[in-house]
């Protein structure tokens, strides 16, 4: 049977996105290649004319999910947001409870850290991306460089974002989001 031309590529990217979404909901460990060939309407059998292994499958979901990230906040940098409403756009309650479509960080850093060398250089890679465009919206200081400030506030944002969904009152849960929203401001100012 012959398909059209870019059917591979197009085959390739549904895996991509679906392993992304389920890796972000319930972590690459719990999930399986399974039901991620299922979720993407194909077989077990058809993974590995795609991929060499899960490992493969896991950086490259990581890096999609980081370039969309990324792709996200130019825009908003383009559209020329102000800091506080690129800080509001992650602390929130939606992106807290929207895990699948969220901030690959908040939900993989933990075993991102667990992943082989080129798994982790390619997460380097795309995390300086990001910081650089974020850096991009802050002032000057003689204390550090906006880069430095980027990259600090993004750690306070994921790991506020983390916590956050750990807390089962929501009302606890949205004033950790905002007291992360003020702190990152003020890092931000700094």
């Amino acid at each position: 049977m012959r398909f059209e031309k870019g059917h591979k590529e197009n085959t390739r990217r549904r895996i991509i996105d679906v392993a992304s979404k389920r890796f972000r909901d319930d972590g690459a460990a719990a999930s399986g290649l399974a039901g991620i060939m299922t979720d993407a309407g194909l077989t077990n059998g058809a993974f590995y004319a795609h991929f060499d292994s899960k490992e493969a499958l896991v950086k490259e979901a990581m890096v999609s999910a980081l370039t969309h990230q990324r792709e996200n906040l130019e825009q908003a940098r383009n559209d020329q947001l102000s800091f506080e409403s690129i800080i509001r756009n992650y602390l929130n309650v939606d992106h807290m409870l929207g895990r699948e479509n969220g901030c690959p960080s908040a939900a993989l850093l933990p075993e991102i850290g667990r992943q082989p060398e080129t798994t982790r250089e390619a997460y380097e890679v795309e995390l300086g991306k990001f910081t650089d465009v974020l850096a991009s919206k802050l002032p000057a200081s003689r204390l550090s460089s906006p880069r430095e400030r980027a990259t600090a506030i993004f750690g306070l944002m994921v790991g506020t974002l983390q916590i956050a969904r750990a807390i089962t009152d929501s009302s606890k849960a949205s004033a950790i989001l905002e007291g992360g929203v003020q702190a990152a401001l003020i890092l931000a100012r700094s």
